[in-house]
């Protein structure tokens, strides 16, 4: 069973959406320290909270983060990005774009961190995925969800004698910036985040956020026509 009493938590984009969710949640639970990463980090007023700096696509970003997080013992991947509804309609250096902002990028930052997590004694690592892992919609961001939740089904067994548990997240749209534009109902960041905590204090392999979720992970073994209206005669 893993505790965050005491803990100390990286957390990607940290400072926004479900990320400042994350980090506001974790300190109701005794946290000893929050890493919130963010482009332009802003102070916080909390003295457990050190904002630093990080792009996760940028390799010099991730080794100068390194000697400053010595002491992480929970890594929670959220930060990510959106893309356009389209494979075709697109430039393909915006598709690997988002490959690498929501797939290499937190796969790298892992593979840092996993001996740092290791040496301190072990602890957990979080994936944010999304339902979209198991929907096909929003062009190549979906794509990248499926691909680190598969990643993060793999990580799981390499540190399984390591002293480390991992976690995926899934969730439906949730109010955040990346989701200004959507019409659809839209759930809240705390709740989401509550889940991802009770996850990690549960050692859950896999938490199922909301409804939406639920639904998607279903659905992946049904017919293709029963999740996507359009192909429906």
């Amino acid at each position: 069973m893993t505790t965050l009493e005491g803990a100390v938590v990286l957390v990607t984009g940290g400072q926004r959406g479900i990320g400042k969710a994350l980090v506001d949640d974790l300190l109701t639970r005794g946290v000893k320290k929050v890493y919130a990463t963010a482009r332009t980090p802003k102070p916080s007023t909390d003295p457990r909270v050190v904002p630093l700096p990080l792009e996760i696509t940028d390799q010099a970003s991730i080794d100068a983060l390194l000697p400053q997080v010595q002491d992480v013992t929970v890594l929670i991947n959220n930060a990510g990005g959106s893309s356009p509804d389209t494979y075709l309609d697109v430039p393909f250096e915006a598709l690997r774009e988002i490959f690498e902002i929501n797939f290499f990028g937190p796969l790298n930052l892992t593979r840092a961190l996993v001996p740092v997590i290791e040496r301190n004694g072990g602890g957990h690592i979080v994936n944010a995925h999304s339902a979209l892992s198991w929907v096909a919609r929003h062009g190549a961001y979906s794509a990248t969800k499926a691909a680190l939740w598969l990643a993060t089904n793999s990580l799981r067994l390499e540190v399984l004698n390591r002293g480390i548990n991992v976690t995926g997240l899934h969730m439906g749209y949730t109010e955040t910036d990346m989701t200004t534009a959507v019409t659809d109902p839209k759930g809240n960041p705390a709740d989401v985040a509550k889940a991802a905590l009770d996850g990690i204090e549960t050692d859950a392999h896999e938490v199922l956020a909301d409804d939406t979720a639920r639904w998607a992970k279903a659905a992946v073994a049904g017919d293709l026509a029963d999740v996507y209206a359009e192909l429906k005669k």
